[in-house]
């Protein structure tokens, strides 16, 4: 097999074999393709397409490019949920108790954040003490004992796809629905889990813009697990206006407390029911009704609280804090924007507003960036509301004062305030089985 052949056969719209397929990743990832071949095939991938069978075949040989987990001890009963990206999006933190309470097990490996996204894992480490990497032993029997643990991406898991992301990222070929596909699914097929539901954001603060591109990736998502033989469904949700009104690493938790502790409702506790109920559903073989009625049972009768509880205890962090979130690193400096006209808000850009929280000291850049676990934005005003002039839209969270004024600019700049009420958007789109 020669890649100048696989090349000029995808340039010209040809199918490739599995076999094919399967050789030209195993040579990318041992390193015989160089990246200038590769980088000529993403191109071409990204203007020919591929069809079903090549997307599941490329996502298989990238799954199998390096280590996977093996959950086979746990039968049937694994489950894990993906999001693809977006703001203030901290449903893990509460999905995954919901779901471990209610007899489902949870090994789940996550990543950290880059650009406007937050990450799980940034997160979870401003719990003080939070352990994200555990040996393998250390994990198979927290997740035996507990029915959860959550950690770093670690090992040799899909290194096809570090590299192949990688090659993207700077070649501009990331938005390719085959190589999106096999790059989400790939990670989540080597993790393991027999039941595996995704949530697909649309919207400004997502990588897909619309509804219809994102139920696009989720339909070719769905229908690849399926033929790798996974339990799957896909939400497609709405990302015009961030989840929830925290944004950024300890802010986001003490939020997704208060959704445990049933103090904090709307479209967040809404949205992490319906994803449980989803897992529940698929993973116990329930009706969605059912299921939707035992993850409510669970939250609201405190058991999903004591197993999150449970969990963060078991990777070592501090209990007290969960219990008493006021514990809580705090922020030096906190200051609220107000509006400077009277109006309802209008459209919310939420990639900025993720991009204004990481420039308080919430996100990072590069993946080497350290994080400021304190900084964030707290939303006081979304979209639909109406406010006054002097009105406090969010209060800015930072330990770097003199960001603030630069903070403030980008911040307005985020949120249009106008005369007319704008239509409220589904927080769902659709559901894909």
């Amino acid at each position: 097999m020669r890649m100048y052949d696989l090349i000029s056969k995808k340039k010209q719209g040809a199918p490739l074999s599995e076999t094919e397929i399967r050789e030209m990743i195993a040579g990318y990832t041992e390193g015989s393709i160089p990246d200038y071949q590769m980088s000529a095939m993403a191109m071409a991938i990204y203007f020919q397409g591929m069809n079903r069978e090549e997307t599941a075949w490329l996502t298989h040989a990238m799954a199998h490019s390096g280590d996977t987990v093996d959950l086979s001890m746990f039968g049937t009963l694994t489950a894990d949920k993906h999001s693809t990206g977006g703001v203030g999006d901290k449903t893990t933190l509460i999905v995954a108790p919901i779901v471990a309470a209610c007899g489902l097990k949870v090994a789940k490996m996550s990543g950290r954040g880059l650009g406007h996204t937050g990450g799980t894992v940034d997160k979870l480490e401003s719990i003080e003490g939070y352990r994200s990497s555990l040996s393998q032993a250390e994990f198979f029997r927290q997740v035996e004992e507990v029915g959860l643990a959550v950690i770093g991406q670690t090992g040799n898991l899909t290194p096809a796809d570090k590299k192949l992301y990688a090659l993207r990222d700077v070649t501009a070929t990331v938005d390719s629905i085959p190589l999106i596909v096999s790059s989400i699914m790939s990670k989540k097929l080597a993790a393991g889990s027999q039941t595996i539901v995704l949530d697909v954001k649309a919207g400004s603060g997502a990588f897909m813009r619309d509804s219809e591109s994102a139920g696009v990736l989720a339909r070719e998502m769905v229908a690849i697990g399926k033929a790798c033989g996974r339990k799957m469904a896909a939400f497609v949700t709405n990302m015009d206006v961030p989840l929830g009104n925290n944004i950024g690493n300890a802010l986001e938790v003490v939020e997704a407390i208060g959704v445990l502790r049933g103090t904090v409702g709307g479209e967040l506790r809404s949205l992490c029911l319906h994803l449980a109920a989803t897992m529940i559903s698929l993973g116990l073989s329930l009706d969605f009704e059912d299921a939707l009625a035992k993850a409510t049972a669970c939250l609201e009768g405190g058991r999903a609280f004591e197993k999150f509880t449970q969990w963060i205890q078991a990777q070592g962090g501090r209990v007290d804090w969960v219990l008493n979130p006021s514990l809580f690193p705090t922020a030096s400096s906190v200051y609220g924007v107000k509006a400077n006209r009277a109006g309802y808000i209008g459209q919310m850009h939420t990639e900025q507003i993720g991009l204004c929280a990481g420039m308080l000291g919430a996100g990072r850049i590069r993946k080497e960036d350290p994080v400021d676990f304190a900084a964030g934005i707290v939303l006081e005003k979304k979209t639909g509301d109406w406010v006054e002039i002097g009105d406090v839209l969010a209060y800015l969270h930072t330990n770097q004062s003199g960001i603030l004024p630069e903070a403030e600019k980008c911040f307005l700049a985020a949120i249009q305030i106008q005369d007319e009420k704008p239509e409220a958007l589904p927080l769902i789109y659709e559901r894909i089985d």
